[in-house]
């Protein structure tokens, strides 16, 4: 599948692409993080037959929805290529002496050499959570590393 990125001065960015039965939709990400779905009109590929706007908030709901199988996915197919390399999903226990404090606290990439990818928490998934992320109990952290750096992170985050 072939997405076309077209810059839009001053507004932001614009990716199209065709979808199963020749469709046309696109997605223009604006600078201030408002996205808008467009879809094209078939016979007019310059025309919208229908654009939704979206907020920030309610973009990065849909990016949930729609990317929650595809990280899953793309860490399986990371697995299987690259050898020496593992990535789990390792739990925030209850009790941890990290629920309720943040992804900069547990300084898990100084002290470990393992780098959290993700963080799903009731199947909604954090891609590349920022520092300031809190953790909860509950949460699966998804980490990629060496099996010892990845066996540091659980032990880290049940014990400290």
């Amino acid at each position: 599948m072939d997405i076309e990125e077209t810059r839009l001065p001053g507004v932001g960015l614009r990716h199209d692409l065709s979808i199963r039965g020749g469709q046309r939709i696109g997605v223009v990400s604006q600078v201030n993080g408002d996205r808008e779905l467009v879809l094209y009109d078939r016979h007019d590929p310059d025309a919208s037959r229908a654009v939704l706007h979206l907020g920030p908030e309610e973009a990065a709901m849909l990016a949930e929805l729609l990317g929650a199988p595809r990280v899953t996915e793309r860490l399986a197919r990371l697995r299987e290529q690259v050898e020496g390399i593992a990535t789990e999903g390792v739990p925030v226990p209850p009790g941890s002496p990290y629920a309720g404090r943040t992804l900069g606290d547990a300084q898990i990439r100084s002290r470990t050499g393992a780098s959290v990818v993700a963080v799903v928490r009731h199947e909604e998934v954090t891609p590349s959570p920022t520092p300031s992320f809190r953790f909860q109990a509950g949460d699966k952290v998804i980490v990629v590393g060496t099996d010892e750096g990845v066996a540091a992170v659980a032990r880290l985050l049940a014990d400290g």
